[in-house]
């Protein structure tokens, strides 16, 4: 069983934990940091969007369409569906010959609780733009263009149709790449459908973390999806509102940290990282799917243990590892924190 990586108190007593797994590695496979049971294969989900944008840069597709930072951040990203974040897919699509139509995420309320309200208040419908996927699917369409025209395709909206499916020749780039990162042979791998459609495997958290390790140094890496890693990194660390949004985790920590960490955010539980200058990659399963009240948590404890931070970086990080907990009254009821037991591993 996997040990309680978060805790919630209650005054100063623990009311409930979140097991987890965290795995830290770097670029050449070492284990670094180990917290239970790290070769147990589990679906990224979303975590692994930066893997599935490799082929949009490494492709041309990016260069050929003239795609700026927002656009490659937003191909990275689980969006709240901010007018902004809408706005830079619409883009994106416009420059590929598309629309919104051509979307097959499929649509959901935007995950940003006052959009939400907005789009309500005038009384609109959210569209497939305000799926937190859009810009991963954008990203899908674009490099559908490119290999529709290397492929003589004319008529891109045909070739494009069904790219979501496993034998569709954008999705089979999509998983080369993931699996040329990972190392994990996908072929074997359990295999399900993603909340915005496409295939997603099962993979152990040791190869995903030395996915994030390779990313974040280009070891292992072909040299065009390195150059692609870097690229699409870059531009995550410059347009870090396009990689969440408003109060978001991901957003708010890169904005702080810049480049020193990439992070990304997947369903049910996962986190996955790379920590550049430390040529190291991060992979956390909490087990019971908890993400913002555990996920994050664990991901804060790990940058907090890895990465260099001066004293008012340090300050906002553990902010986010060790969390007030407050009632409706705003009175302060216990905290949510990382657990002295996972503090204690990654030291080691």
């Amino acid at each position: 069983m996997n040990p309680v990586l978060v805790e919630a108190l209650r005054g100063g007593t623990p009311e409930s934990g979140h097991r987890g797994a965290v795995a830290v590695l770097d670029a050449g496979g070492a284990v670094v940091a180990a917290i239970g049971d790290i070769d147990r294969p589990i679906f990224p989900r979303s975590a692994v969007k930066l893997l599935q944008a490799i082929p949009l840069v490494e492709s041309g597709a990016a260069e050929q369409l003239g795609l700026d930072d927002e656009e490659l951040a937003v191909a990275c990203a689980s969006h709240n569906g901010e007018p902004a974040h809408t706005a830079v897919v619409a883009r994106m699509l416009g420059k590929a010959g598309l629309d919104a139509s051509a979307l097959e995420c499929g649509t959901h309320w935007p995950y940003l609780d006052v959009v939400s309200r907005a789009i309500a208040a005038a009384g609109r419908e959210p569209d497939a733009l305000n799926n937190n996927c859009s810009g991963k699917h954008a990203g899908f369409l674009c490099l559908a263009c490119r290999l529709g025209a290397t492929s003589g395709g004319a008529d891109l909206r045909r070739y494009a149709k069904g790219y979501v499916g496993a034998t569709h020749p954008v999705m089979r780039e999509v998983t080369a790449a993931l699996q040329a990162a990972t190392g994990f042979d996908l072929e074997r791998a359990p295999r399900g459908t993603d909340g915005c459609s496409i295939p997603t495997f099962a993979i152990p958290l040791r190869h995903l973390a030395h996915a994030f390790a390779r990313m974040g140094t280009g070891v292992g890496l072909g040299a065009g999806a390195a150059r692609a890693a870097r690229r699409l990194r870059a531009a995550v660390a410059r347009r870090p509102f396009m990689a969440a949004g408003s109060a978001r985790f991901d957003t708010r920590v890169m904005e702080r940290l810049g480049e020193r960490v990439y992070c990304k955010v997947g369903a049910e539980g996962v986190f996955c990282a790379a920590f550049p200058e430390l040529g190291l990659g991060v992979a956390i399963k909490i087990d019971d799917g908890n993400n913002a009240r555990a996920a994050e948590v664990a991901m804060a404890a790990t940058i907090e243990a890895f990465v260099a931070l001066d004293d008012g970086d340090a300050s906002f990080m553990r902010g986010l590892s060790d969390v007030l907990l407050r009632n409706w009254n705003s009175i302060e009821v216990g905290a949510l924190r990382a657990t002295s037991e996972m503090r204690d591993a990654l030291r080691r």
